[in-house]
């Protein structure tokens, strides 16, 4: 059994966090709110009709940008709340209800985004298995953009040594999704990753 995420003990102490996140994007989207930032860097490494992995894909934002610029589009959550709200309101990917830690699908992916701080909310002890995962489901030449907040309980420096033992190296690092880049003290983390 994989250790339960920080998500899905906030989730089961509050019943109504998930549909309120769900009501949050919904509301933010409505407002006009760029809310397709990580797609675009995703989109920008890809070729039209490329195979890509949401992962974590909360309530479908990324994944239902990246299919409407052209892409084959799976999304995997664990939560339903958040899956249900994807397949309601961003008809088109594969949307499916799953554990990143336990991540077994056919065909690799040219591409993994993983956004909205999805890897400080993984429980500990399957970060690394995650990040296998990962690698297992990426393409040779295939890339994964991971993104995260400092403070979170993953340090960055923790990230990248657990990327590297998973078998995946930098590509580029970022400080934020519209490509500035990394510094010392920066308080977020885009990391380009590949196959090493």
């Amino acid at each position: 059994m994989v250790e339960q995420s920080s998500w899905s003990r906030m989730s089961q102490a509050d019943p109504a966090h998930s549909t309120a996140y769900v009501e949050r994007f919904r509301r933010l989207a409505a407002e006009g709110m760029d809310l397709a930032g990580e797609a675009r860097l995703v989109d920008a490494l890809l070729p039209r009709g490329a195979r890509v992995l949401d992962a974590g894909c909360g309530p479908g934002r990324v994944g239902a940008v990246l299919f409407d610029a052209g892409h084959e589009v799976v999304g995997v959550d664990a939560d339903p709340v958040l899956i249900a709200a994807a397949e309601v309101d961003h008809p088109g990917p594969r949307w499916i209800v799953g554990d990143l830690a336990e991540l077994d699908l056919p065909d690799p992916f040219d591409a993994i985004v993983c956004a909205g701080n999805v890897m400080a909310f993984l429980a500990p002890s399957t970060r690394g298995e995650v990040l296998r995962r990962f690698r297992t489901h990426l393409r040779p030449d295939g890339r994964a953009a991971i993104g995260f907040g400092a403070g979170r309980g993953y340090p960055f420096e923790e990230f990248l040594a657990d990327a590297e033992s998973a078998g995946l190296t930098p590509d580029v690092l970022l400080s934020t999704w519209d490509l500035r880049p990394s510094s010392p003290d920066a308080d977020f983390l885009v990391a380009v990753l590949r196959p090493a």
